[in-house]
């Protein structure tokens, strides 16, 4: 009985181990809506659960496995779609393509009224 605890202790700690995720915040530029679907995708990739972007204080949080990506890739990520993440700058081609409301770099979009 006492090696079958032992054996569970150790099949559960290494799952749980393997399960760590972290939180992270940072700064990414951008103006609206528009952006924010482009920021949330462009960081939908392996090793992250999820990412958020908030239009208003421009924060995106990231909740991700480091033992799969790293802070910096995540944001690389989203720098390949055009916009600034954090010390990293968005990649100008990207956001010369970026609809002119999106291009944070110029000013504040006016969002059109739906």
């Amino acid at each position: 009985m006492k090696n079958l605890i032992i054996i569970i202790s150790c099949v559960c700690s290494f799952i749980l181990k393997g399960q760590t995720v972290k939180t992270e915040t940072f700064i990414v530029k951008g103006n609206c809506e528009e952006c924010k679907e482009r920021i949330e995708n462009s960081a939908d990739i392996k090793g992250v659960k999820i990412c958020t972007w908030e239009k208003d204080t421009k924060v995106a949080t990231v909740t991700y496995d480091p033992a799969k990506i790293t802070l910096t890739d995540i944001k690389k990520a989203i720098a390949q779609s055009g916009y600034d993440a954090g010390e990293i700058a968005g990649n100008t081609k990207a956001y010369n393509k970026l609809p002119e409301c999106c291009k944070y770099r110029q000013g504040v979009c006016e969002e059109k009224k739906k």
